[in-house]
C-alpha cells in the first residue's frame, strides 16, 4: 500500500482541539484539506504526521507549540497610542486588526489590551503557545 511521502499531493480531513477540548478547525462539513508534503503549506507538525499515512488510515496526533505555531512571545506585545487607529475605529479587546509594515509586509495582530490613551497589540498567532491536536483522515494520494 502507498505511504504518503515528500512531494506527495494528499487530501485529508481533519479536526483540530486544544487540550481543554476546544475545537479550533475541522474541515467537517467541507471539502477534504488538500496541500503537498513537505511544501510548507502547513505547520511543520501536522506535514510530519501525514508523512508516511496509508490511503484511508486515520491517527491522532498531538502537535507541540514548536512544531506548530511556536511559544507566545512578549516581544510581539506592543503598546501604540490610540491615535495610531483610524478614527472610525472603535477598539475592543480581541479585535483583529492589519497593520503595515516599513518594507509593505502586512501582520495581522489582536487588540490586547484597551486603556483610555493606549492599546496594546499582540501579533502573536492566536495558537502560538498551545499544544495542538488533531484526528487526521487520509482520504486521497497523489
Amino acid at each position: 500500500m502507498n505511504q504518503a511521502k515528500q512531494g506527495d499531493t494528499v487530501k485529508i480531513h481533519y479536526t483540530g482541539t486544544l487540550d481543554d477540548g476546544t475545537t479550533f478547525d475541522s474541515s467537517e462539513g467541507r471539502e477534504p484539506l488538500e496541500f503537498t508534503l513537505g511544501s510548507g503549506q502547513v505547520i511543520a507538525g501536522f506535514d510530519s504526521a501525514v508523512e508516511g499515512m496509508c490511503l484511508g488510515e486515520s491517527k491522532q496526533v498531538s502537535i507541540p507549540p514548536a512544531q506548530a505555531y511556536g511559544e507566545r512571545s512578549e516581544e510581539m506585545m506592543q503598546e501604540v497610542p490610540r491615535e495610531a487607529l483610524p478614527d472610525d475605529i472603535e477598539p475592543t479587546e480581541g479585535m483583529p486588526l492589519q497593520a503595515q509594515t516599513p518594507d509593505g509586509q502586512l501582520i495581522n495582530l489582536r487588540v490586547a489590551e484597551v486603556n483610555e490613551e493606549t492599546l496594546v497589540l499582540d501579533g502573536n498567532h492566536p495558537l502560538a503557545g498551545q499544544n495542538l491536536n488533531f484526528a487526521i483522515e487520509l482520504v486521497a494520494l497523489a
